[in-house]
């Protein structure tokens, strides 16, 4: 699956518990017709791939949807989901630096007697 739109926050990396699980954590805004906020969550490794980008992105993410079961004490089923990212990528279109040619002046190329009027052809 994957999920477009633009990051709203993107969490600093969090180091949970004593056997060095990390995740980070981004919250991404759809641009539906009503806007969704969206928490993904990057774990492990994947967390290093959030670290080029920046708040007000816009980008597209593939993810997958998790779910587990926990019984509780009392032997109640519990169930909760996740949503994982693992790839990023920017949506905005890096344009290659164009050159760009300041605007002359037409009558600095015309010599003090030539006329305007007064073409070759």
């Amino acid at each position: 699956m994957e999920l477009t739109g633009k990051i709203k926050i993107l969490n600093e990396t969090q180091n949970i518990g004593s056997k060095g699980f990390k995740k980070r954590e981004v919250v991404i805004t759809t641009e539906d017709q009503y806007p969704q906020h969206i928490l993904i969550e990057f774990i492990q490794d994947k967390c290093d791939l959030l670290n080029s980008y920046k708040v007000g992105q816009e980008v597209k993410i593939n993810l997958n949807l998790r779910g587990r079961e926990w019984i509780n004490p009392e032997g109640v089923a519990k169930y909760f989901n996740a949503i994982q990212g693992w790839r990023i990528e920017s949506l905005n279109s890096q344009q290659p630096n164009a050159t760009i040619i300041p605007e002359m002046d037409f009558v600095s190329f015309i010599d003090e007697g030539d006329s305007i009027d007064d073409l070759p052809f």
